[in-house]
């Protein structure tokens, strides 16, 4: 039998990157901490925990925290129901760890899940990543659930569509006026430069085979922050694409112009979660896929 207080200890490591901050989240000693995961790797004849800056788990310590987290949130479902059941409130909160990409983050995805969190006493840990990677958390098990664009599910997740997020190319006027007043053409597309959100952002690059027929690599700046890319935009540092719901005002006050006016590059959303049926988590889905029709297009 599994010593769920030992586990706790592992998961927390894992969860806050330290010892230390482990041993503040479970309101004991760094000492306590350190013995608990040390006791469970000996029981269980395995390291658990890389040591260092940040902690990671192992490959054995990844699969007793997932382990260790279906329990939790079975536990809060069943105190939920249960109200008599040892162990405060607080003790039998949810916590729902979702991979969400940044333009759902700085659009959509806080207002939709807001009223629903508040009211069933639902905790958010929120890891954000393009939407294009955020499957890989599913795969790796870092996640109970994630907003992605891959619509065939992981083995064990199921998969149901949220919508499309409709993306502009967009920069400043002067922007515009200095790199395209002759036009959209290849050339100038080589030489504009455009801003990434990060490494593993292609939709620029998509834009761009779109409107030019051409594999096209414009110099790219990188930022890694929602308002911070669109303040690239209305700069005049880049052009990038941005969700239309993000720029709407700008577009509007001329700060922004489209790069191909009339331009739409829509990218379908999906929301992927365990397929074991839990109670919060199953009414969190349904809850996403209704909030969602009125937020994506």
């Amino acid at each position: 039998m599994l010593d769920y207080a030992l586990l706790d200890a592992l998961l927390a490591v894992v969860r806050t990157g330290s010892f230390e901050r482990a041993a503040r989240e479970l309101n004991v000693t760094p000492s306590a901490v350190s013995q608990r995961v040390k006791l469970l790797e000996e029981r269980v004849g395995s390291l658990l925990v890389k040591r260092g800056q940040p902690c990671e788990a192992t490959a054995s310590g990844a699969l007793l925290c997932r382990h260790t987290e279906r329990v939790q949130l079975l536990e809060a479902e069943l105190g939920g129901r249960m109200p008599a059941l040892p162990g405060t409130p607080n003790e039998r909160r949810a916590k729902l760890r979702i991979a969400v990409n940044d333009d759902s983050m700085s659009t959509w995805f806080i207002d939709a899940a807001a009223d629903f969190c508040i009211e069933r006493g639902l905790i958010l840990d929120l890891v954000v990543d393009d939407q294009d990677h955020t499957a890989r958390r599913i795969r790796e098990g870092d996640v109970q659930g994630a907003i992605t664009t891959q619509a065939e599910p992981v083995p064990g997740w199921r998969s149901m569509k949220l919508g499309r997020m409709r993306y502009r190319a967009v920069c400043s006027p002067a922007y515009f006026a200095r790199h395209f007043a002759d036009g959209l053409t290849r050339d100038a597309l080589r030489r504009a430069p455009c801003v990434n959100f990060n490494e593993k952002d292609e939709l620029q690059k998509r834009f761009i085979k779109r409107v030019s027929r051409a594999d096209i690599e414009p110099p790219a700046h990188v930022v890694p922050h929602g308002e911070g890319f669109v303040r690239a935009c209305t700069s005049g540092l880049a052009w990038g694409m941005c969700p239309s719901r993000l720029v709407a005002r700008q577009l509007d006050s001329g700060a922004l112009v489209e790069v191909s006016p009339g331009s739409r590059f829509d990218v379908d959303l999906y929301w992927q979660s365990w397929r074991l049926s839990l109670g919060w988590l199953d009414n969190f889905s349904a809850m996403l896929k209704h909030r969602a029709k009125t937020f994506l297009d």
